[in-house]
């Protein structure tokens, strides 16, 4: 297998592309650990992110099994008909929904209705429910955005966003992240639902825009934080610490 990659390729492809060739090197045996996020980095001079996405890429072949608060583990070793197929990861979908969403929401800021209003409302009231449930769905957040989209009154702008959201669960890169992001307790932010509304609800176009971009740029950092090395560990730590605070204060 040639390290080459096309030229259109993403870096995390190509690193992805670069990882697979020595593993099948026999470089290193079933069980072994891979590099930490931070030796990788440097030894490939990529970013932290970048090494990421390549190491979800080799997860969802099947290759590497990454574990909670360890790192990555070689799974099995590729055979020669092994190709990475790449699909759209969790951090190019949340990128695209950054750029059509913010824009999505400021037309909406023009054309929405009391009615769309009221909708979004009780939206933003049914994500803070289903926060409460840890097993719970992100039915509502993706019902309030597409009803941003449908707001604009362009159904081409409601078709785009609704196939992004669509990507999400049928992508697998993209939904073994964002399952990952829910296994660390990262749900939609009432807040950032909140202020996206008053936007609309006040009509103004560029507040509606910056207040979706703050959100998206705000799910970018969480996908981020959902990969960390530890993060999953550290979150539950602080978690705790945040409960025996709280149970000195009243005790």
């Amino acid at each position: 297998m040639s390290d080459a990659a096309p030229a259109q390729d993403r870096l995390y492809q190509d690193l992805a592309r670069r990882l697979i060739a020595v593993l099948s090197s026999g470089h290193y045996k079933v069980g072994d650990r891979l590099p930490a996020e931070r030796e990788l980095s440097l030894q490939y001079n990529v970013s932290r992110p970048t090494v990421r996405e390549a190491v979800i890429a080799l997860e969802v072949q099947g290759l590497v099994e990454v574990r909670v608060g360890s790192g990555a583990y070689v799974k099995r070793l590729p055979g020669k008909d092994d190709i990475p197929g790449f699909n759209i990861t969790a951090f190019e979908l949340t990128e695209a929904r950054l750029l059509f969403e913010g824009e999505a929401a400021a037309l909406a800021a023009t054309q929405i209705t009391d009615e769309g209003l009221a909708e979004l409302e009780a939206l933003v009231e049914e994500i803070e429910r289903e926060n409460e449930n840890p097993d719970g769905t992100v039915r509502a957040d993706r019902a309030f955005h597409l009803a941003i989209a449908r707001a604009t009154r362009n159904a081409a702008v409601a078709e785009a966003v609704e196939r992004l959201w669509d990507l999400r669960s049928k992508s697998p890169e993209s939904a073994l992240l964002h399952e990952k992001a829910r296994s660390a307790n990262i749900m939609p932010v009432v807040d950032e639902h909140t202020a996206i509304l008053e936007a609309l609800r006040n009509h103004d176009p560029v507040a509606a825009r910056g207040a979706m971009r703050t959100h998206l740029a705000a799910v970018l950092d969480s996908l981020l934080f959902a990969t960390e090395e530890k993060a999953i560990e550290e979150a539950r730590r602080a978690a705790q610490a945040k409960r025996d605070r709280y149970v000195r204060a009243t005790s």
